[in-house]
């Protein structure tokens, strides 16, 4: 991993571009990102020094970075990183931007206005928030993320199945609980105090990662700061790119991601969704004779029984069709998955057709 300055050859890939993030991914090859994940300045508009209850200063973002001189001056910023981040992800990709209620709702008007399609907004609810000192608002225990695909169009990646056996066979929710970085997580710098003000925890970007792309793909984030992005797609076998204005930040996450030791590929391999496996028609379990014609498939209480025709259709009370057509009919309903409606028989017990699938896959190589 190498960290320099923008070169005209082309996105050489796992390193740190030091420089305004605008310009920088303007230099950029179109195409060339996945996925892009970007935390931008938040816009916080604080007006003088936040203090707790017992007169110490909070540490809190004062930063130069992080200072606009109005709305319509951030606006236009969002519309230039958000234009420039369009024109990086393939037409496929997707992009994830967080922030907090002083801008999220101005980058998400933005980024509808450019031609992103909003595909969810992801609540980051932290375990252990910052309180609210002065007592005179809820306590801001949340930052807001939106997930957009570069237009309606783009087939962005969605790792379903693995998102779900994450959260215990339950579809994951877009409620997310992390806490905040502390810790061993939080770096520092030599005068012990944080290296970045707004350090995301590695857990978070790890989930997204994870959700919205594959080994291999390449992960661009525009406002790098201290390699939450890169360390997190480095662990998991993705490609990425960082840009950084802040050379102080820069090294910092230069060390910190020369650290990281990659999964093995056999750690990376994820849950795979039924919809990306090859499609295998009901009559080519028919043609493979691993359910012959003029057998029973069965309901899943044995209530409705179907003879399976030699095209790969199915009778059943005066009517024929398809495994789906004739499990709706009988159950009176406007659809019906066919594959896991229907049963066979084997051993004495009753089978969901659907486990043919896998065996025909492996049959056809198509696995």
């Amino acid at each position: 991993m190498s960290m320099r300055k923008r070169q005209s050859a082309g996105p050489a890939l796992d390193r740190i571009i030091v420089g305004d993030c605008v310009e920088e991914m303007r230099g950029l090859p179109k195409a060339c990102a996945d996925l892009i994940f970007a935390d931008p300045p938040y816009n916080l508009q604080l007006e003088g020094e936040l203090m707790r209850p017992n007169n110490t200063r909070v540490d809190g973002v004062d930063n130069d970075w992080d200072k606009f001189s109005d709305f319509a001056t951030y606006d236009a910023f969002t519309r230039d990183w958000l234009t420039a981040s369009r024109d990086l992800l393939k037409p496929d990709g997707s992009l994830w931007v967080i922030g907090s209620y002083h801008n999220i709702f101005r980058v998400g008007s933005v980024l509808q206005d450019l031609g992103f399609w909003i595909l969810n907004d992801v609540i980051w609810r932290k375990t252990n928030p910052m309180p609210n000192f002065r007592g005179r608002r809820f306590t801001n225990a949340h930052e807001t993320l939106i997930w957009a695909g570069r237009s309606a169009d783009s087939k962005y990646t969605f790792n379903y199945e693995a998102m779900k056996a994450l959260n215990d066979d339950l579809q994951m929710r877009s409620d997310w609980l992390f806490p905040i970085c502390s810790g061993s997580e939080r770096i520092k710098g030599a005068d012990g105090k944080k290296a970045h003000p707004t350090q995301k925890p590695e857990s978070l970007l790890q989930r997204i990662i994870m959700a919205a792309t594959n080994p291999g793909d390449t992960v661009l984030d525009p406002f790098f700061g201290t390699g939450t992005t890169g360390a997190a797609a480095r662990q998991l076998g993705r490609h990425w790119l960082g840009i950084e204005q802040d050379k102080t930040y820069a090294k910092v996450a230069e060390k910190r991601i020369n650290a990281i030791k990659p999964l093995s590929p056999q750690s990376l391999d994820v849950s795979q969704s039924k919809r990306a496996a090859p499609r295998v028609p009901f009559g080519t379990i028919v043609e493979l004779g691993m359910i012959k014609p003029g057998e029973t498939l069965y309901d899943p209480r044995a209530r409705h029984e179907a003879e399976v025709r030699a095209d790969g259709s199915i009778a059943c009370d005066g009517a024929q069709g398809s495994i789906h057509k004739i499990g709706a009919h009988v159950q009176g309903a406007q659809a019906c998955n066919g594959w896991t409606f229907w049963h066979y028989e084997t051993g004495g017990e009753l089978k969901p057709i659907d486990a043919l699938r896998d065996q025909a896959r492996e049959t056809l190589g198509m696995c």
